[in-house]
């Protein structure tokens, strides 16, 4: 077995353990002021479903170093709260999804404090990425730069039809550094990625939906969260799903699109027997044999 396929069988194995939630953030209340990167895991009905609320409404959301430092710590909280089965990523802030980088900030950098945050920032989206339950993107307002970089490293996307969004970065004489390069010719294609990258084009949400660039596009509400109900709504079709198989499925998606086909079988054909032992896999056996709704919890 390749060095690939050894590293995917050690991470199937680590995140098909048992879904036990044990973990509780320091929100367990609707969101409340104060800090710029806030959780609420919700109860109920949509009970799996952890929302990641961005709370910098002075600064559009952009992200500061504090801002980045906050939002490590609440992916890591989350890469271990085996309770979350779906994330949603929103912004508290109407109208404004998130608008990069703190240029202000920025602008008191030197070059090498400008690269070391680059890295960082990179990093942090790189951790989205590898959430391993899946993530939504919400967008209610504006995603330019780095904030369309950051819904790029989500699994799914929504945005509502007066979104703008845009990878902008060349207006500015760089370019997109925080995976935008990469995350977007993947989605899209590497020639319509080109143009919309070496033009900074804006577009808007029903543009991004004709592009391929997001799932679903909503018309606005009054309460400014349209493509978070729409978020919500997806959210609550994956969780009846084993959660378990979910994973397994992004896993296998994800690490699948970085190889040759023959690869990417191996590595369905890994992601598979992780979920032959499993409890909910019965179940799903016998729920399907007596005619109910089988009740799946990660085991």
């Amino acid at each position: 077995m390749s060095v690939l396929l050894q590293g995917v069988a050690r991470f199937t194995r680590q995140i098909a353990r048992p879904l036990v939630s044990s973990r509780h953030f320091a929100l367990e209340a609707p969101f409340g002021d104060g800090d710029e990167v806030l959780v609420e895991r919700l109860e109920g009905p949509r009970k799996g479903i952890s929302v990641i609320g961005l709370n910098r409404p002075a600064a559009k959301n952009s992200f500061s170093r504090g801002m980045v430092e906050t939002f490590t710590d609440v992916l890591e909280d989350l890469k271990s709260d085996n309770g979350s089965r779906v994330v949603v990523l929103r912004s508290l802030t109407p109208g404004i999804f998130c608008a990069g980088a703190d240029l202000k900030e920025r602008k008191g950098m030197t070059p090498e404090e400008a690269t070391e945050f680059v890295k960082t920032l990179r990093s942090l989206l790189i951790s989205i990425e590898q959430l391993p339950m899946p993530v939504i993107a919400a967008l209610d307002g504006a995603a330019l730069g780095g904030g369309l970089e950051m819904a790029l490293a989500c699994d799914i996307r929504t945005a509502a039809s007066n979104t703008k969004m845009g990878l902008v970065e060349t207006r500015l004489a760089i370019i997109p550094g925080a995976g935008g390069t990469q995350r977007l010719p993947r989605i899209l294609s590497p020639a319509l990625a080109k143009e919309l990258i070496f033009t900074a084009r804006v577009f808007d949400g029903k543009e991004a939906k004709e592009l391929g660039l997001v799932n679903h596009v909503v018309e606005q509400n009054e309460t400014k969260d349209a493509a978070y109900q729409q978020a919500l709504k997806l959210a609550e079709e994956i969780l009846p799903n084993g959660p378990v198989g979910v994973r397994m499925a992004k896993l296998a998606i994800d690490k699948g699109m970085q190889v040759d086909l023959s690869t990417g079988y191996s590595i369905e054909e890994i992601c598979y027997s992780q979920v032959i032992p499993t409890k909910d896999r019965l179940e799903g056996l016998a729920a399907f044999a007596e005619k109910r709704t089988p009740v799946y919890k990660g085991e």
